[in-house]
């Protein structure tokens, strides 16, 4: 495969992910009203119980509103990236994505592909929601915007690769919902999106654990501390790690020679 065709493929496949994503309105209105719902209406009764100040364990003083805000970015991406697993299920039973995946281009590199086309949709949505945000008045410092491009870019990866897996192993429509609700409502309640762990761990130290371990938590913590303009060594790495590993999964189990997911015979 030449460096022309392979560009060329990418730009067909990127461009038809936006395209899609621009006529379909509904889908981009959806995925704000979620997290501005947040914003607008919830975070008035959790920052009464939490306070106004949940400084600890950052270093700047932090609102309520700043601190939602980055975990309802991980949501918008959360929520993107199950979207794109629902379009690969369609695309695959509608034959489209059954015609690309036997083109003479390599296998990996068009789940790939595929994978970079959802990211960037999730990262557009992102800074739609961020520019409402500033509108409100929840503003992070300017640069904090330029920072936080590459990261929302790993982020929307990292959580469309778990998205594209699990459309590996969804063979039908009708079962993507309850998939679907199994896998985001966990990672994004049991994470750091809404609550900081160091309050959790005052009222279970269980559901500290459990919000410890799960990948969300990191992946919405990366998001964070780009937008304070800071660093978070762990959090880039279990996000790096989710996204080679679940990348490296998709691609497997759309490999009949890896047969990790049993395929039905039509």
């Amino acid at each position: 495969m030449r460096l022309e065709q392979a560009l060329r493929a990418l730009w067909g496949i990127v461009l038809r992910e936006l395209m899609r994503f621009v006529y379909q309105r509904e889908r981009f209105i959806a995925a704000l009203v979620r997290p501005l719902i947040w914003l607008f209406v919830f975070a008035a009764g959790f920052r009464a119980a939490l306070g106004v100040s949940i400084t600890p364990p950052y270093q700047t003083y932090v609102t309520y509103e700043t601190y939602i805000v980055p975990g309802l970015v991980g949501m918008i991406q959360l929520f993107n990236g199950m979207q794109s697993s629902l379009s690969m299920v369609y695309d695959r039973e509608m034959g489209s994505m059954r015609i690309l995946l036997t083109s003479p281009l390599p296998r990996p590199f068009l789940l790939l592909s595929k994978l970079l086309a959802g990211a960037l949709v999730s990262v557009l949505q992102a800074y739609v929601f961020l520019g409402i945000c500033a509108i409100y008045g929840v503003v992070f410092p300017m640069p904090a915007y330029l920072l936080a491009l590459p990261v929302l870019i790993v982020t929307g990866l990292a959580l469309g690769a778990i998205g594209l897996f699990l459309s590996s192993m969804i063979h039908q429509l009708e079962n993507f919902a309850g998939v679907m609700n199994f896998v985001i409502f966990p990672m994004f309640f049991l994470s750091s999106a809404l609550y900081p762990l160091w309050k959790m761990k005052e009222s279970s130290h269980l559901l500290y654990w459990i919000c410890a371990f799960n990948p969300f938590s990191h992946i919405v913590e990366f998001v964070r501390f780009s937008l304070y303009l800071s660093f978070n060594g762990l959090a880039l790495g279990v996000t790096a790690a989710v996204l080679v590993g679940f990348a490296l999964l998709s691609i497997m189990s759309f490999d009949p020679r890896f047969n990790l997911v049993k395929r039905q015979v039509s």
